[in-house]
């Protein structure tokens, strides 16, 4: 998976969580949850939307690390990239 199709994933669950956003004017390397005004709760639905398209695991100790948009693609990224080498 490419890191433009990982960034069309992010993009549309962050959509599922906050569709009132326009996810093509966020700031990719912005808190999400600072530029969204979304709460922890919404941040958890966020994440659970990457796992439920891509199958990523991202526990909670991880969630600094995909708090903005290119942050998670780099980090979803990383995990399927060693998905396949393992």
């Amino acid at each position: 998976m490419t890191h433009d199709e990982i960034r069309a994933v992010v993009v549309r669950s962050i959509e599922s969580v906050a569709p009132e956003a326009d996810a093509s004017s966020l700031d990719p390397k912005v808190d999400l949850r600072e530029e969204l005004d979304i709460d922890s709760m919404d941040f958890l639905n966020f994440v659970t939307a990457l796992h439920d398209e891509l199958g990523v695991e991202i526990p909670e100790a991880d969630y600094p690390k995909v708090k903005s948009i290119d942050g998670c693609v780099a980090y979803v990224a990383a995990k399927l990239d060693a998905a396949r080498a393992g």
